[in-house]
């Protein structure tokens, strides 16, 4: 394994994705290879790591791949790269809900024996911010904290009196960031705006943050901590899976709307035999020629739905697509297109529902059997996913639902689509690929033949 560290918080919302980001772009402005994970499944903070990175950044979810894979995976995501910067979820030992430690950023960066940098906001505290530190580098003695950054420290005074305290403690201090406004990033409902809906303006922000870090963090100290994580051999997880017996082309929903992919599941698309070709449902108005596969995925149609609804062309080629039993899988925001309507506003129409946003937030990682079988998805098949949404959908589960969740039912079989409010990673279920290509190609084949 290559050099690596983990940025880690005492808690959600302390600057983690500032700190990571930023050493990401500085060190990548230095000319250094540098390579961006998300602990969990985040799809929003991984698109800021890509843009600092110049290359995809990738997630490392014990939960949803499983702990085996997490080292596999990081090494597919960092071949080439000169280091690793892995950014932490929640706080520090967070992890899934009455799991213990699982897929906590604590677990993942045992996994891969690399030390930790552990960002602590430093507002409104003193000597006390000592012992906050203190439990956090003791609490689990098979972890490393090598590092700190204090962030949103008052001046020069406040960081004295930090840096006094935390000295005995011997742990080096890396970085010390002022409260600085200009290198937030937006917010809304479901975290970070996505960078695909300010990919200039993120570009700026990017390279604000590539000097700020630059000029207030030790980057060759935090080289130096990265170098210490010891090698550790095994096998890089791979997208190699047993092709479709036909090539075909799958058409992937892209844009500000729909940005929520893993880039596994894509690389997983392409080794089983799709060409990918993206579209934005936003501004294109028909499918691209020769499309047998769909792949909605989840991001914010609830943002863009006066615009999605506004593009009655691609909307009506969505829905025939579907009636002519083309495959297509929806995940979230997919689900939400695919329905008969969002917040009043007319979608694709292929599922008899209603779609509506709520101030209730559905949020957690999921056990989930699929529950009616799809070329896909068989019947019975077993996944581990995340839910992360405000919409609701009424009825939330048609007569075939999608998913079993516990004594719940979700989402949709219909002809050729599988939908559902469920994320999935298929690292560890490569075959669901394999699957989709040669469902999709067995239905093009049947379409051909009915025009004959």
């Amino acid at each position: 394994m290559i050099p690596r560290v983990v940025v880690a918080g005492t808690r959600s919302g302390v600057g983690k994705t500032t700190i990571a980001t930023g050493l990401m772009a500085a060190l990548a402005a230095r000319g250094v290879r540098t390579a961006g994970f998300k602990v969990g499944p985040d799809f929003i903070d991984p698109s800021y790591h890509g843009l600092a990175c110049g290359r995809p950044g990738r997630n490392l979810d014990a939960f949803m791949s499983g702990a085996d894979l997490v080292a596999p995976l990081f090494r597919h995501g960092s071949r080439g790269a000169e280091i690793a910067i892995v950014e932490g979820v929640m706080g520090l030992f967070d992890g899934a809900a009455g799991r213990g430690e699982l897929a906590s950023t604590a677990h993942v960066a045992k996994l891969l024996d690399a030390p930790v940098v552990l960002v602590v906001d430093a507002s409104s505290t003193g000597r006390s911010i000592a012992a906050l530190v203190h439990g956090f580098a003791t609490y689990d003695p098979a972890l490393r904290v090598g590092g700190l950054v204090l962030n949103r420290v008052g001046g020069d005074r406040h960081e004295a009196i930090a840096r006094e305290a935390i000295e005995p403690i011997g742990i080096p201090i890396l970085g010390v960031l002022p409260r600085d406004a200009r290198v937030s990033a937006p917010a809304r409902h479901l975290g970070l705006v996505p960078i695909a809906e300010r990919r200039e303006r993120g570009r700026a922000a990017i390279a604000s943050l590539a000097a700020l870090i630059e000029d207030r963090c030790d980057l060759d100290a935090v080289g130096g901590l990265a170098a210490t994580a010891p090698d550790v051999p095994g096998a890089a997880w791979s997208p190699v899976v047993e092709p479709a017996a036909r090539r075909v082309r799958v058409a992937v929903a892209r844009g500000p709307a729909f940005s929520f992919h893993y880039a596994e599941n894509l690389e997983l698309l392409e080794a089983a035999g799709a060409e990918l070709v993206d579209i934005d449902p936003l501004v294109d108005e028909e499918l691209p020629a020769g499309t047998a596969g769909l792949v909605l995925a989840g991001g914010f149609p609830e943002v863009y739905g006066e615009e999605l609804s506004a593009n009655e062309p691609l909307r009506a080629a969505v829905a025939a697509f579907a009636r002519d039993g083309g495959a297509v899988l929806a995940e979230c925001g997919g689900l939400l297109y695919l329905s008969r309507e969002l917040d009043g506003r007319r979608m694709c129409g292929v599922l008899p529902a209603r779609a509506r946003m709520t101030d209730r937030l559905v949020l957690g990682y999921r056990q989930a059997t699929a529950a009616t079988s799809h070329p896909a998805w068989p019947v019975g098949t077993s996944v581990r996913g995340h839910e992360f949404h405000y919409s609701r959908l009424e009825p939330e589960a048609g007569k075939a639902p999608a998913w079993r969740l516990g004594e719940r039912r979700e989402g949709y079989v219909a002809g050729g689509i599988h939908a559902g409010y469920l994320h999935t990673h298929w690292a560890a279920t490569p075959e669901v690929a394999t699957r989709f290509v040669a469902g999709a190609a067995k239905a093009e084949t049947r379409r051909e033949a009915a025009l004959r």
